[in-house]
């Protein structure tokens, strides 16, 4: 028990005072009770995590393979002086680079529109369990079978020696933002090096 006393002091003649006790026990108690407060009203931090779409077991013969790629391939390209460059399909003599930027009208919007049908579907869910139709359990199952639809696309980033770690982390927001499910980071090839070359400089291929 924690306490105080105090002692009067009183000379001859003078009436002695009695001792004053101050008992400090119910201030350890008011502590206790405002810590579990806090504990129980404060909300903790939540991990963040980032969904992965793993591989089907279907079977599909490697026609139907390269099918799929060659209609939902994505190629991005992190350059300089935040520039993003991009070409659909697979790579070919003939394909044609586009650059773009990292704002909403820019790279946002080619990925909005290429992810039109998961972009829906997922804008339905969401109003889904806002009114309480499905649980927030069956939304994000929901949510990353639509995202791992095998028509969304397919995203490979690539990154040359002028890109910076901002503009990767960028672009990795901008997968989240357009609910891209299927995404992957590989080294960038001496074609897309080439690609990349003469978009930036067009009368080098005259020479």
């Amino acid at each position: 028990m924690a306490e105080v006393n105090t002692e009067g002091k009183g000379g001859e003649g003078k009436q002695k005072k009695k001792s004053t006790r101050v008992d400090f026990t119910p201030m350890v108690d008011l502590g206790f009770l405002l810590i579990t407060f806090f504990m129980l009203t404060t909300s903790m931090l939540k991990p963040q995590t980032m969904e992965i779409s793993v591989p089907t077991k279907d079977k599909v013969t490697e026609d139907e393979q390269d099918k799929v790629k060659e209609s939902t391939a994505v190629t991005v390209i992190l350059g300089g002086d935040d520039k993003v460059y991009y070409f659909f399909g697979l790579p070919k003599p003939e394909t044609e680079l586009i650059e773009s930027d990292f704002s909403p009208t820019g790279i946002r919007s080619m990925l909005l529109n290429r992810n039109t049908d998961v972009v829906r579907k997922i804008l339905e869910l969401k109003k889904d369990r806002e009114d309480k139709k499905i649980t927030e359990e069956d939304y994000k199952k929901l949510a990353s079978e639509a995202r791992a639809d095998k028509a969304a696309p397919v995203v490979m980033i690539k990154a040359n020696d002028k890109a910076t770690y901002k503009n990767l982390v960028d672009i990795l927001d901008e997968m989240q933002i357009c609910n891209i499910g299927r995404y992957t980071i590989v080294d960038i090839t001496p074609f897309d090096t080439t690609l990349v070359h003469n978009k930036l400089f067009p009368d080098d291929i005259k020479k």
